[in-house]
């Protein structure tokens, strides 16, 4: 049995309590400075509020002030915090872990530099830490919503991280017959295409939206909804290449993307953006939701544009990238570039 310590009670750290528990380890959930209400109530009946689920009663629940009790004799720490988390995470956690036990995090998102770098949490958390740490950070991605997890769909992601042989080991806390886990030690490869997958998520949903404002009783526009997919899947490609990820990562994109369209915060926003309502709309629409579709998309294309100033890229090979950002941060109207999606190439 391991004692393993999750950082914050969103949705899916919380839903990683299941298999963690379920393979008979000892469970630990802390809250983040915003989660005091989520800890209070799971006290009471193991019930989370935002996951809408009940947790296995003998799960410890810590608040956010008590993190170091919860981490004394810890074997593995998960950090579950969202995006916009990332700051207090490495100001106030990092400092205070151990630093030869594993963190593995369900954060997913990437900072954007001036140059047009983009950079994976894992490697910014990596870059923060003081020069000679032992602290090693592993990550987690793939298409796996929360409550889902959380109900044992069969969920098939993948672990990244420096080495096999502790990834090996932190799969074994986890794993179960409904939890299925691939290893990779490429983590910008892995970690970008999952960051991805949210602002592009948006993207694709706008045709659910559009769809509402047409209608076309009993149309579904599958075609355009399939156009819209197969052009982000041709960008975030196109992406993963510039930031150095392997290739193979696409399908943890790709797949990512299908489950965050089928359902979830991303396909709202973009669904009522598809509807033709102002970014101003939309967010008060989804007021006290954490839309993180909106910080990647609006990070990657700044980054898309600063490339392009430095002649590295060029911005019409990212059409619907932009599209999105102009509608998120220029109050364009909604208007899809589709023949911006036409390419020719003569083998």
């Amino acid at each position: 049995m391991s004692v393993v310590v999750l950082i914050g009670s969103g949705q899916m750290a919380s839903a990683l309590t299941f298999p963690l528990f379920e393979n008979g380890h000892e469970v630990r959930l802390v809250g983040s400075p915003l989660d005091g209400d989520v800890i209070a109530r799971l006290r009471e009946d193991d019930y989370h509020v935002n996951l809408r689920r009940t947790l296995h009663h003998g799960i410890e629940y810590y608040d956010v002030g008590q993190m170091g009790e919860a981490l004394k004799g810890a074997d593995l720490v998960v950090c579950g915090v969202s995006s916009f988390g990332v700051e207090w995470f490495a100001d106030e956690v990092l400092p205070v872990l151990d630093e030869d036990v594993p963190l593995i995090s369900v954060t997913k998102g990437m900072l954007d530099h001036e140059d047009g770098t983009l950079e994976v949490y894992p490697r910014y958390w990596q870059r923060r830490l003081p020069a000679g740490s032992r602290l090693r950070l592993y990550a987690i991605g793939g298409p796996c919503t929360a409550r889902d997890l959380a109900d044992h769909d069969p969920s098939f992601v993948a672990y990244c991280g420096p080495d096999l042989e502790t990834l090996r080991w932190i799969r074994d806390r986890f794993q179960t017959d409904y939890y299925i886990i691939s290893l990779t030690t490429d983590v910008v490869g892995l970690e970008a295409a999952v960051a991805l997958k949210n602002g592009y998520a948006l993207g694709t949903a706008l045709a659910i939206g559009m769809k509402e404002t047409m209608g076309d009783d009993g149309v579904d526009h599958n075609n355009m909804k399939a156009a819209l997919f197969q052009e982000s899947v041709k960008e975030m490609l196109d992406l993963l290449r510039i930031v150095g990820g392997k290739e193979d990562n696409i399908m943890y994109a790709a797949g990512d993307l299908e489950v965050t369209v089928a359902a979830g915060r991303s396909r709202t926003a973009g669904m009522l953006l598809g509807e033709g309502l102002p970014i101003e709309e939309v967010q008060e629409r989804l007021k006290g939701q954490t839309l993180e579709a909106i910080v990647i998309a609006t990070r990657t294309a700044r980054a898309v544009r600063a490339m392009a100033a430095a002649g590295k890229v060029s911005e019409a090979d990212f059409p619907l990238l932009m599209h999105v950002d102009e509608l998120i941060n220029r109050h364009a109207k909604l208007d899809i570039p589709w023949k911006a999606f036409q390419r020719e190439d003569a083998c």
